[in-house]
């Protein structure tokens, strides 16, 4: 839409994005747009990207933008896609692009993340566009590993480092101090910076995965470690733990008062195998999928019968995509795709999913 991140708008850009969104309307999905997942232009990379407070500048004046273009066609917007990935995973451990390794850089890089949300938010209410807006986190609330007070302010800790690092100033409260004295990191803040951030949000997305136990280790640079845990896992190589699910619900329905919250992503990666059945039909029987996406189903049922205000569930994902560093080796879809010929195939999953929406989202008798 604004290829070389600030100037001119492209008109080609803008008429895709207007017919993506109409064809889905024609449809009947409701679109759900995120305006940033991690596709920042070249050019504001190459000034320092997010750790250059320009950068939520520009973002500020693109959100503009859509919102001006799209207002009353698009009736959900979500500011960011898992900031926590675009910080921690692009500029700390340079695992995604930029593929930077430095820790003050990826303090940087959450605090102009944070203010680019505030921005637009404050734009979207300013220039009264219908609808609501929100923030999409991926959400890790790893748990002690054992019964102890050592344990539990190791876990304590990732709770700060992990969430409140991203929620803590959206949500009003601020940055958890003892996470920078403790990584030696000062954050870029200006005078009006965490008013801005904390400006009203409609929603909340939340993604979740997995999670992982974490145990007190003096020998650790960090001062712990992950454990060993005992549960299956995807091809990922993440724990599969729906009841991790429920928790992370019910923490962030507490951290947030009660604002509506929605399941922006779940799901999971295995190694499908595509068969002809007896009948000559290509099929993926990709049990291990639906035994993931029911359990995790049971949890969002249990947090609405908790009284948590769940608003719907965004399954991750609906085709095989492209997996970030890991390419296309890993399948998350409930459709396959045959990534030479663009062949698609609805897995058994696809039609397992099929009949939970059919049925009302009540899992207990599929």
């Amino acid at each position: 839409i604004i290829p070389d991140g600030t100037g001119a708008v492209n008109p080609e850009g803008i008429a895709y994005y207007r017919n993506l969104i109409t064809a889905l309307i024609d449809t009947g999905i409701e679109p759900v747009v995120t305006l940033y997942h991690w596709d920042l232009p070249q050019v504001l990379q190459g000034a320092g990207g997010w750790t250059n407070r320009e950068t939520a500048y520009a973002f500020e004046a693109y959100a503009k933008v859509c919102f001006s273009e799209y207002a009353g066609t698009v009736k959900r917007w979500i500011t960011l896609n898992e900031p926590w990935c675009s910080a921690y995973l692009g500029y700390l451990e340079g695992v995604h692009a930029p593929g930077i390794r430095d820790v003050q850089s990826s303090f940087e890089a959450i605090h102009h993340l944070n203010l680019a949300h505030g921005l637009a938010v404050r734009a979207f209410r300013n220039m009264k566009t219908p609808g609501e807006i929100g923030i999409a986190w991926n959400l890790y609330l790893h748990r002690p590993a054992r019964d102890c007070e050592e344990d539990r302010a190791a876990a304590e800790y990732q709770v700060e480092y992990n969430c409140r690092m991203f929620t803590g100033p959206v949500l009003g409260t601020g940055y958890p101090g003892q996470v920078m004295e403790r990584e030696g990191v000062k954050l870029p803040l200006m005078e009006g910076d965490l008013d801005t951030i904390s400006g009203k949000i409609d929603f909340i997305g939340v993604n979740y995965y997995s999670e992982r136990a974490v145990i007190s280790d003096a020998s650790s640079p960090e001062g712990w470690t992950f454990a060993p845990t005992w549960e299956a896992v995807t091809d990922m190589g993440w724990e599969i733990v729906p009841e991790g699910l429920l928790r992370v619900l019910r923490w962030m329905h507490r951290e947030s008062g009660g604002i509506p919250l929605y399941i922006t992503e779940n799901g999971a990666a295995f190694q499908d195998t595509l068969e002809i059945d007896l009948e000559g039909n290509k099929r993926i029987r990709d049990m291990d999928r639906i035994r993931y996406l029911r359990d995790h189903f049971d949890a969002c049922r249990k947090a609405l019968e908790e009284g948590i205000d769940l608003r719907g569930y965004f399954l991750w994902s609906l085709i095989d995509n492209f997996e970030w560093s890991f390419g296309y080796t890993k399948r998350f879809g409930i459709i396959w795709c045959d990534f030479q010929t663009l062949e698609r195939i609805p897995k058994d999953s696809f039609w397992f999913y099929r009949d939970v929406i059919a049925r009302s989202s009540k899992t207990d008798d599929l």
